[in-house]
């Protein structure tokens, strides 16, 4: 109480730092002026002032330039701002993975990054590795404390790197395998118990567990399951290797192409496991209600991690990290905390496929991308496409028009061909055991970087301005 106004936006600056968490458009909160100042008068006064202030030091900065000052203001077109808010009232701006501090710096929030370049910074997400790899695979710990001949690592699990003398030792990569299989056959229990499907545990587990998006494309997962089992029927040797897909994630409540996306996905895999003719070489499920306590039983047990998302659309992803953790192999884009797994294990170490950021955004802003095109000269995305409008799984035009009228906004089409090829390079090497399980210690070797435990320190250094506190 009783501070001047200079004195009380000080203490707030050096208290608040922002993080940003997604560049997608309707996550950065925004509110009608007409709304808010008769809901909240005192706190719009407030922001008023607080940009009145602040476009003063902009047209000091830049002046004459009044397209600056409207970019920079926090009020626009009767719109009050939320993240602009929270740039100009703390002290520091940062992304949660390298890429996606590069697209705030670049795009998203470049205004901002020439005027205050100082404010910003990276701090890459992280998981924490007591729960994902201690809690949820004790086999995996007990290995891990054998190897390195201490428990340090729970307590500093960059400690972790210590494991990647022994990726060449083949005793430790046939202990590796031998727990991956057991929590294989863990999972296999349990989606036969909840979902009455038997499934092979000598299968490659092919996993993508997240919120259901559009941009995530579980859609274009789920189509390229279609395009192989109509391969399947079509070509008798077609199948070389058995693969279960699994999915799992919630769709919020009013997103229908979402939902319509878990539906398909219902009817193929309904189709599929029923389809005796496979003798097992594929099978599908959606996990109900996927959640931590699951989340337990499927990261150990993958062997490959779908992280597919639309390049420059995610701004990190964490389920990377907890399968990377487990020695799963990422098929993915070049997009968030992908692209620092790829430079940490290697190119030989993940498979990467797809357009890349730089690549998406410009189809953006030239609008040049065109989902017909890619349909009139694509027959593998003709053939797919065709199967949501004539009945093979019911009817999923609301699909087929979200892709083509509604010109595919997240490029499935366009990157399917690539998502095709990436699939069949990580069942080419699954079938190397020798190399499959080097990839997977190496994974699991050079996951420590992604605890929290290092994220957490980074705040606590850069942005928090806090030491630990250690406690006897």
């Amino acid at each position: 109480e009783e501070l001047t106004w200079e004195d009380a936006w000080a203490i707030t600056r050096d208290t608040i730092g922002y993080t940003n968490h997604t560049i997608m458009p309707e996550a950065l909160e925004t509110w009608s002026v007409d709304m808010f100042r008769p809901l909240l008068p005192r706190i719009y006064m407030i922001i008023d002032e607080i940009n009145r202030r602040h476009l003063e030091e902009v047209r000091r900065h830049y002046p004459g330039d009044e397209e600056k000052v409207r970019a920079l203001s926090i009020i626009q077109d009767g719109v009050v701002h939320m993240a602009r808010l929270s740039i100009v009232g703390g002290h520091s701006v940062n992304g949660v993975a390298k890429i996606h501090t590069d697209i705030l710096k670049s795009t998203t929030l470049h205004d901002f990054y020439e005027y205050t370049p100082r404010k910003f910074n990276n701090k890459t997400n992280g998981i924490t590795h007591r729960r994902w790899l201690m809690g949820a695979n004790p086999e995996l710990t007990a290995l891990i404390d054998e190897v390195l001949g201490s428990r340090a690592w729970h307590r500093h699990p960059e400690q972790m790197d210590g494991l990647h003398p022994f990726v060449e030792d083949a005793h430790f990569r046939k202990r590796l395998m031998e727990i991956k299989h057991l929590r294989r056959e863990g999972l296999a229990r349990y989606i036969e118990a909840h979902n009455g499907v038997h499934l092979n545990p000598d299968s490659m587990f092919d996993i993508q567990v997240k919120r259901i998006h559009s941009y995530k494309r579980q859609l274009m997962n789920i189509l390229h399951i279609m395009y192989r089992y109509q391969r399947a029927k079509q070509e008798k040797n077609y199948l070389t290797l058995p693969v279960t897909y699994f999915f799992g994630g919630k769709a919020a409540p009013g997103y229908y192409i979402a939902k319509e996306t878990i539906r398909l996905i219902n009817a193929v895999a309904d189709r599929i496991n029923k389809d005796p003719s496979l003798n097992d070489m594929m099978k599908v499920i959606f996990i109900e209600n996927f959640g931590v306590s699951i989340g337990e039983l499927v990261y150990p047990a993958a062997d490959v991690s779908e992280q597919i998302s639309t390049a420059s659309k995610e701004a990190s992803g964490t389920g990377n990290m907890k399968f990377m953790m487990n020695g799963a192999i990422t098929l993915g884009t070049l997009d968030g905390a992908n692209v620092e797994i790829r430079e940490a294990v290697g190119d030989e170490h993940c498979v990467i496929f797809g357009l890349r950021a730089e690549e998406v955004m410009d189809y953006y802003a030239n609008g040049t991308y065109s989902a017909w095109d890619e349909y009139n000269t694509n027959e593998k995305v003709r053939n797919v496409l065709g199967q949501l409008i004539d009945g093979t799984y019911g009817d999923f035009r609301s699909l087929y028009d979200y892709l083509l009228h509604a010109n595919d906004e997240f490029f499935i089409l366009k990157d399917f061909n690539a998502y095709d090829e990436a699939r069949v390079e990580v069942m080419k090497r699954f079938l190397d055991k020798e190399g499959w399980a080097r990839t997977a210690a190496m994974n699991v070797a050079y996951s420590g970087r992604f605890s929290s435990d290092r994220t957490i320190d980074e705040y606590a250094r850069d942005i928090w301005d806090i030491k630990p506190l250690i406690i006897s």
